[in-house]
């Protein structure tokens, strides 16, 4: 039960702030207070992210607003990329732990999206879900990356 629980603690911390509204989980007035000066407006203001059929850029929304759906996006990233590697930590040393964790991820983020469209002010976005698997590909890769590396290193070391 314990492999388990870095999953089910990433998953109750999902479930939580899927249930909550924009209004809820907006950062604008910190980032407001934070940001004050603006830092980087002028390297930030060179993107320009499609999403949605939209264009997102400090021009269409505004400085505030950009930083803050960067951090939403990278929060998806790393978030669902914790996800998968509870799943992949949990699933132990079974062969195609990295895989499952990966798809597995990807089923919770789809679903995850699906649940969001019931929450006022909330979507479902597929480009979410990619962002989302994203994460995990990025996140179990490099945990095999380097597991393989340490290993190799201590075959090496063996002879």
């Amino acid at each position: 039960m314990k492999k388990w629980l870095i999953f089910i603690i990433c998953l109750v911390i999902l479930i939580t702030s899927s249930s909550m509204t924009y209004e809820q989980q907006s950062i604008l007035p910190e980032l407001e207070d934070l940001l004050s000066n603006k830092p980087f407006e002028e390297q930030l203001s060179v993107l320009k992210i499609p999403y949605w059929g939209t264009t997102v850029s400090i021009e269409e929304r505004g400085y505030f607003p950009f930083v803050e759906f960067l951090i939403r996006k990278l929060t998806h990233f790393i978030g669902f990329g914790c996800i998968a590697l509870g799943l992949y930590f949990a699933w132990g040393k079974r062969r195609f732990a990295a895989i499952i964790a990966i798809i597995g991820t990807a089923f919770i983020a789809m679903l995850d999206e699906f649940c969001q469209s019931f929450t006022p002010g909330r979507t479902m976005s597929g480009q979410d879900v990619l962002v989302d698997t994203a994460g995990a590909i990025v996140f179990v890769g490099a945990v095999v990356i380097i597991r393989k590396l340490f290993k190799n290193k201590r075959q090496k070391a063996l002879f």
